[in-house]
């Protein structure tokens, strides 16, 4: 019988980890710089504060579906061969997409991630 891939606890942890922090700067950086005004207009007018550069970045990804088409190519890699790293990266852009409107790709590639659960795990080499 196959064993099925599935992160030990440990791995859990860490996933639990990466995914809160992505939500969290994600959450941050939308309420407290892209739909905040004063920030905002500030950001634009070219303040350069770490604040700013992390809002140009967003703004830049977020124009091209960055978020989305990263979390969604991590996941289509993570069904056809299973690991812990594509699965770290995916929820994190997942995370990042899902709360800066990068909602297609992004709801996409954690239903992919769902489905990756059912995969065989990679033989040991």
């Amino acid at each position: 019988m196959t064993r099925l891939f599935r992160p030990t606890a440990y791995q859990i942890n860490w996933l639990t980890i990466i995914a809160c922090a992505a939500l969290g700067e994600a959450l941050y950086l939308r309420y407290f710089a892209i739909e905040y005004a004063p920030v905002s207009l500030a950001c634009q007018s070219g303040q350069q504060t770490w604040l700013c550069t992390s809002f140009r970045v967003a703004i830049a990804l977020y124009n091209h579906q960055a978020f989305g088409l990263v979390a969604f190519a991590a996941s289509l890699l993570n069904l056809i061969r299973p690991s812990i790293v594509l699965m770290a990266l995916t929820l994190a852009a997942a995370g990042l997409g899902l709360v800066l409107h990068n909602a297609e790709f992004s709801a996409l590639a954690v239903a992919l991630l769902i489905f990756s659960l059912a995969r065989p795990a990679p033989a040991p080499e």
